[in-house]
């Protein structure tokens, strides 16, 4: 198992500007959270007509409940949730979740 924060940012003002801010600002600071083992990021697209619910969702996993509560309460991602701010006009949804995988037993 492991375990995983999911940040999900509604449409914004200004795409151009948070993908940019993203990249350049936001993804560094994430990169210094301690015990961090996956980093993962992408734009959503419709499956079928319609817009979907989010603009992009990010994944910060991790690999056991306590590297994720040591996460939680550090420095670094106090400093990265302190940018969200910056950047997410659109709002921002987050959740943690513990993962299994349906291909390994």
């Amino acid at each position: 198992m492991t375990y995983r924060i999911a940040i999900c940012y509604g449409r914004p003002a200004d795409p151009a500007a948070f993908d940019a801010h993203y990249a350049e600002t936001h993804v560094p600071l994430a990169r210094k959270i301690p015990g961090l083992s996956a980093f993962t990021w992408g734009n959503c697209s419709p499956l079928g007509s319609g817009e979907p619910p989010y603009y992009m969702v990010a994944s910060l996993h991790f690999p056991t409940a306590e590297a994720l509560e040591r996460a939680l309460t550090s420095a670094e991602m106090k400093a990265a949730g302190r940018d969200v701010r910056n950047f997410a006009t659109g709002g921002v949804t987050m959740f943690t979740q513990s993962e299994r995988s349906a291909l390994t037993p």
